[in-house]
Parts: structure tokens; sequence; C-alpha cells
């Protein structure tokens, strides 16, 4: 079903980039390959993240290369306390992901941004999510943050059931998990549109993100100027993120 078209309402803003040294001041495990890290300090004064999808730069000390950094979604940010909460996927064996398995209260590490922010509006008469596990947190945020009563439609692929997640939302919530990207792809060809003014963001490994955008804008009639897509990661590449559309 084709939905209304009524041009991007999309809001970009840029932030001043910042590098600011934290500390690990809580840890939380939320499933088997998922690990809650809590980061406090000082330097955290005038953090500032106005979008769900929102990243900053985790960086670690790295070899003659220069450091590793790795893109994260803030999860949650509270100005009170200085306190950022990131959650880190543990698949594979990536640095950022190793030194999050091995993570305790007192270590430090570096966060840079984020660049900017790219608002949604929460206005839309339905919102469509879906990513693999890589896109979680960014999905448990907005579902958060969206009005009470707004609906939401979740599509999502974790690889160990351990993974899903019970989302803290009052939300008019529709949840759909799947065990693998075939069953996610399908499961988005088989998806019928609601009526009206709906929102579809997407994340996760890049050819199958770039394959469920295509499904939404062309053969589902989807507005373009209505979609995110985002490639989190990319099979066979490192650190990899990028925009699958122009907005």
């Amino acid at each position: 079903m084709s939905t209304i078209s009524t041009g991007t309402r999309v809001q970009r803003v840029r932030h001043e980039t910042r590098r600011r040294e934290v500390e690990v001041v809580r840890v939380e495990d939320l499933g088997p390959h998922f690990r809650s890290v809590t980061f406090g300090g000082e330097s955290l004064a005038g953090f500032t993240s106005l979008s769900f999808d929102d990243h900053v730069k985790f960086i670690l000390p790295g070899n003659d290369a220069g450091p590793v950094m790795r893109d994260y979604t803030p999860r949650r940010y509270d100005a009170d306390k200085r306190e950022l909460t990131i959650e880190f996927a543990l698949h594979g064996d990536g640095p950022a992901a190793d030194w999050a398995a091995r993570a305790t209260v007192g270590q430090r590490a570096t966060i840079g941004g984020p660049r900017g922010s790219f608002i949604i509006p929460t206005d839309y008469e339905w919102h469509l999510f879906v990513g693999d596990e890589t896109a979680l947190p960014a999905i448990a945020r907005r579902l958060e943050e969206l009005p009470a009563g707004a609906r939401a439609i979740v599509v999502g692929q974790v690889d160990d059931a351990g993974d899903r997640r019970v989302f803290e939302s009052s939300v008019n919530l529709t949840l759909k998990w799947l065990g693998s990207t075939e069953e996610l792809v399908e499961a988005v060809r088989l998806l019928e549109l609601p009526a009206g003014e709906g929102y579809a963001w997407c994340a996760g490994e890049a050819r199958v993100m770039a394959t469920v955008r295509r499904m939404l804008v062309e053969e589902k009639g989807h507005d373009r100027h209505a979609i995110r897509a985002a490639a989190y990661w990319k099979q066979g590449a490192t650190a990899h993120h990028e925009n699958l559309e122009s907005d």
C-alpha cells in the first residue's frame, strides 16, 4: 500500500565535535551477546544527543596505524549524573567488543561526538523499524522516546533467541523476531504497510539493508523521503558505517 508523500520532514543538526575521557561506572549483561556499559565523568558535561540513531566514536589505543574507532549508539544519557550508556554487541572478536566483554568499573576510554543529529519527527501515524542485533540499541531508545499510543512495528533479527529483549515502551507495538537474515528479508517482503503517513528506519548489514530499502520503496511504494536505511556493518569489512540513501 502506498503511503502519503509529504516530502522530507526531518531536521539535521550539527554539534561541536569533542573527545571526552570517560570512566566505566556500571556494567550490565543484557543477554548472551549484549553488554551495557555506563560511562561517567565531568567531561560528559554538555554532551548532546538529539536523535535515537546518533553515533559516537568509541576510541581505543591502537598500533602504528592509529587508534581504533568504532561507531555506537548513545543508548541513554543522564545529564544530571553525567552518565552515558552504550550497549555493545559481543559477536565476533573485534577490539571494541573484546574491550566491552572484559570491561570493569574504573576502566577508562575515549568517546568522540556525536557530530550531528538526524531528527525524525515523532508524530507520524506509524513507525517501522527493521534491523539486526546491531540496530537494537537505537530501536529500544526510539521506542522509549515515542509518545504513548504511537503505532510502531519492529521486525528484528537476532542469531540467539536469548538476545531478544523486552522493550520498555508505551507505544502500540507489533513485534516480530526472526532468527536469520533470510527470514528478515522474507518478513519485510510479506509485510503490509499501514495506511497513512509513516516513517521507516532500517539498520544492519549493508547488503541486507539495501535489499530491505529497495523492497519498501520500489515494491511497496513507500515514500523515499520517509525512510532512513543505514549499513551499520558490512560482511567482510571492518568498521563500516554508511547511509544507504540520500535524503
